[in-house]
């Protein structure tokens, strides 16, 4: 995976050459991302699906994630991106069916990883229940969280909010829970990056 190849760009977004996946976060070069947000009402409340990343990921292992997010190769086109919803949660999903949101660039240094992303971001108005998701191996569970709460959480209006879903144990087994979480258990991309989005998804529902 750290050898696949990805375009790189300068921080205007023009295309400056190809580099590996590994090159791009250790020396910090801007690259694209295929990101989908899925929501979706139930009696009246908008929920967002969000992944549990697997405790192997070498980034932001066992935390909370955009439901699907990846890496667009050099050889991809945007649209080739949705692949990533079928590889990651197991569900057929056509690029006509996203709400395109706008690229959203950011950048987030942790270390020696360094992830400056394009990232391409749509959001999928989805019907799906939990037993709809078929989740890959590097994602081990799914949680869904009241939309109006995850606002108000990255706006600093509380501090925890209600998470239900299930994890995936080894021998294929869900455990599901409810729990409350706070920031530490998300992926912590800028407070900016999920203002944004919000607000992009919020004009939508």
């Amino acid at each position: 995976m750290e050898t696949e190849q990805l375009k790189i760009f300068d921080e205007n977004r023009n295309p400056i050459g190809i580099a590996s996946r590994e090159d791009v976060h250790r020396l910090g070069y801007w690259h694209e991302t295929f990101h989908c947000w899925f929501i979706s009402k139930e009696k009246e409340m908008d929920y967002l699906y969000l992944q549990l990343r697997s405790k192997t990921k070498k980034d932001y292992p066992n935390l909370l994630d955009i439901t699907v997010a990846g890496h667009l190769l050099a050889s991809e086109s945007v649209e080739d991106g949705v692949r990533e919803i079928k590889e990651e949660v197991g569900i057929n999903v056509h690029i006509r069916e996203l709400i395109p949101l706008g690229v959203i660039d950011y950048c987030v240094m942790d270390g020696d990883f360094i992830d400056k992303e394009f990232a391409h971001t749509f959001l999928y108005k989805s019907e799906k229940n939990f037993n709809d998701f078929n989740l890959q191996e590097e994602v081990a569970g799914i949680v869904k969280v009241e939309f109006n709460e995850f606002v108000e959480l990255w706006l600093g209006e509380r501090q925890f909010i209600t998470a239900i879903g299930y994890e995936v144990t080894k021998d294929g087994n869900k455990i599901y829970f409810e729990e409350l979480v706070g920031k530490e258990k998300f992926v912590p991309h800028q407070a900016k990056f999920y203002s944004t989005v919000l607000q992009k998804i919020k004009a939508h529902i």
